[in-house]
């Protein structure tokens, strides 16, 4: 798994030359990818989005989950208790 992006840097007598960038420690980060690794590196890439995609649906389904427990707990609420005390209270003249 790995962050960023791929891309061609520039066409060379043997092919192309390619770059990946990513974010590190809050800078952009760029290295020299030999074209070999390019594939490997394109699928870790991609693994990467797919974990981003999969933990968002995950955050989206357990947000749907507590709202509705909190919903059916506040239709659970039970009356307040009857007091013992009288409602209206009798003057004593």
């Amino acid at each position: 798994m790995d962050r960023g992006s791929v891309s061609v840097i520039r066409q060379g007598p043997e092919g192309a030359y390619y770059n990946h960038q990513c974010y590190e420690n809050g800078r952009n980060v760029s290295r020299y990818v030999p074209g070999e690794q390019v594939g490997d590196l394109k699928e870790a890439i991609e693994g990467y989005r797919r974990f981003q995609q999969l933990v968002e649906q995950y955050v989206q389904l357990m947000v749907e989950k507590t709202r509705a427990e909190r919903q059916a707990g506040s239709k659970k609420k039970t009356p307040p208790r009857n007091s013992s005390w009288p409602k209206n209270r009798k003057s004593s003249s």
